[in-house]
C-alpha cells in the first residue's frame, strides 16, 4: 500500500511553518494516541505515521529531502541509490522516542500535575488542620466566643518563610531547572521522575535558615478567638480560612477546621431544635391536677398547668423555648413530659388510706386498668371455648 503524503497525515500545507507543523502533529498525537482510543483498532498504526511524518518534517535537511524527492529520499530510491544528506534508516523509527518526548507533557501533563516550562510553582499550600472542640448545651443556646490554643506551624520570623538565610530568595534547582522533574529515556518511552536534588520542589536553598533548617516554618502553639454561633450541634464545622498549617517557603496556609460537639445535658435532651424535659410528678398532683414549675435552657423557669387525671407520658408544649435555629430566625419548642410517681416508704397510716381508697374506687376510675382485663377475661374464656 503507497505512503500518504506527510503534510497530509499531519492535515497541514506543503508550505506550513516549523510552529504549524509542530501544532498540527501535536493536535494529531493526542487525538490518536492509542492510550485514548482503545476502541479504534488502527489507532496504534495512524498514531506511527503522525510520528513518522513529524520525524522528517521537523528536521530542515530531512524536510527539504523530502521536498525534493518525496518518500524515495528515505526508502533508497534516488538516482545512484545515494541517500538524501546521507539519513541513515527509516523515519521514524531512531528519532520517534525523541518526537515523542516532544508532545509528552501535552499528552500526560493532566495526570502528572506538571507545568511547562518555568511556571512551575514552587510554594506549596499548608495541610488544613481539625480540632474538635465541646461545648455545653447553654452554650449552644446562646452562642459564645471561644479562646483556643491550636499546635501549628507559623511562617518562620527569621527568613520570612523563605527558607534561606537573612530572607533571601532560593534560586533554582540546576538539576532540573526549576522543573521539579528529571527525564530519563528507557527505549521508547521518555519516563519522568522526581528530582533527587530539590524532591520536587524546583528550588533549592543554598543557605539555609539556622531557625528553621531551611522548611521556612517552625512549630508553635497559636491561641485564637472563635465565634460560636447560637444554635450549633454536634457535627457542626465553622472554617477559618488560612488559620491552618503554613504553607512551604511562602506558599499560602492552610484552613483550619473547627467541629463542634455538644455535651448530654442532666435535664433537658435535644431533637434538631426542640428540647425534651421529663419531668416527674406525684401520683396525687396527676390524678387531682396543679401546677408545676420546670426549668428552661434560658436559665429561667416557666410555670405548667398539669390537667386532672394526667398519665404517665404526657407530653405538654411551651412553644418558643427551644434552641434558636443555626443562622435563622427560628427558634424551636420545649416538650414537658410527665412522669407519673408510685410513692415509696410509705407509713401505716398511708397504707391503710390507700386501702381504703382502693376499696371504694370504681372500675371508671381506672379506665386502662378496667379495659385490660376485661380483654384478658375474654382471651381466656376464648381459649376455654
Amino acid at each position: 500500500m503507497a505512503k500518504r503524503d506527510y503534510y497530509e497525515v499531519l492535515g497541514v500545507s506543503k508550505g506550513a511553518s516549523a510552529e504549524e507543523l509542530k501544532k498540527a502533529y501535536r493536535q494529531k498525537a493526542k487525538e490518536l494516541h492509542p492510550d485514548r482510543n482503545s476502541d479504534n483498532p488502527d489507532a496504534e498504526a495512524q498514531f506511527k505515521e503522525v510520528n513518522e511524518a513529524y520525524d522528517v518534517l521537523k528536521d530542515p535537511d530531512k524536510k527539504a529531502a523530502y521536498d525534493r524527492f518525496g518518500h524515495a529520499a528515505f526508502d533508497g530510491g534516488m538516482a545512484g541509490g545515494a541517500r538524501a544528506g546521507g539519513f541513515g534508516g527509516r523515519p521514524g523509527q531512531g528519532d520517534f522516542a525523541s518526537a515523542f518526548s516532544d508532545v509528552f507533557e501535552d499528552l500526560f501533563g493532566d495526570f502528572m500535575g506538571g507545568q511547562r516550562g518555568g511556571a512551575r510553582t514552587r510554594a506549596s499550600r499548608g495541610s488544613d488542620l481539625r480540632y474538635n472542640l465541646r461545648i455545653s448545651l447553654e452554650e449552644a443556646y446562646a452562642g459564645l466566643t471561644k479562646q483556643i490554643t491550636v499546635p501549628s506551624s507559623v511562617a518562620c520570623g527569621s527568613c520570612n518563610g523563605t527558607g534561606s538565610e537573612g530572607g533571601a530568595e532560593p534560586t533554582t534547582c540546576p538539576t532540573c531547572s526549576g522543573m521539579g522533574k528529571v527525564r530519563a529515556q528507557q527505549g521508547f518511552f521518555t519516563v519522568e521522575r522526581t528530582c533527587p536534588t530539590c524532591s520536587g520542589v524546583g528550588q533549592i536553598v543554598k543557605n539555609p535558615c539556622r531557625t528553621c533548617g531551611g522548611a521556612g516554618r517552625q512549630q508553635k502553639e497559636r491561641a485564637l478567638s472563635v465565634n460560636i454561633p447560637a444554635g450549633v450541634e454536634t457535627g457542626t464545622r465553622i472554617r477559618l480560612s488560612g488559620e491552618g498549617e503554613a504553607g512551604l517557603r511562602g506558599g499560602p496556609a492552610g484552613d483550619l477546621y473547627i467541629f463542634i460537639e455538644v455535651g448530654e445535658h442532666t435535664l433537658f435532651q435535644r431533637d434538631g431544635i426542640d428540647l425534651f424535659c421529663r419531668v416527674p410528678v406525684s401520683m396525687v398532683k396527676a390524678a387531682l391536677g396543679g401546677e408545676i414549675e420546670v426549668p428552661t435552657i434560658d436559665g429561667g423557669r416557666s410555670r405548667v398547668k398539669v390537667p386532672e387525671g394526667s398519665q404517665s407520658g404526657r407530653q405538654m408544649r411551651l412553644r418558643g423555648k427551644g434552641m434558636p435555629q443555626l443562622r435563622g430566625p427560628g427558634i424551636g419548642d420545649m416538650y414537658i413530659e410527665l412522669q407519673v410517681e408510685t410513692p415509696v416508704k410509705l407509713t401505716s397510716e398511708q397504707k391503710d388510706l390507700l386501702r381504703k381508697f382502693e376499696e371504694i374506687s370504681a372500675k371508671s376510675n381506672n379506665p386502662n386498668a378496667s379495659g385490660f382485663f376485661d380483654k384478658v377475661k375474654n382471651f381466656w374464656d376464648g381459649m376455654t371455648g
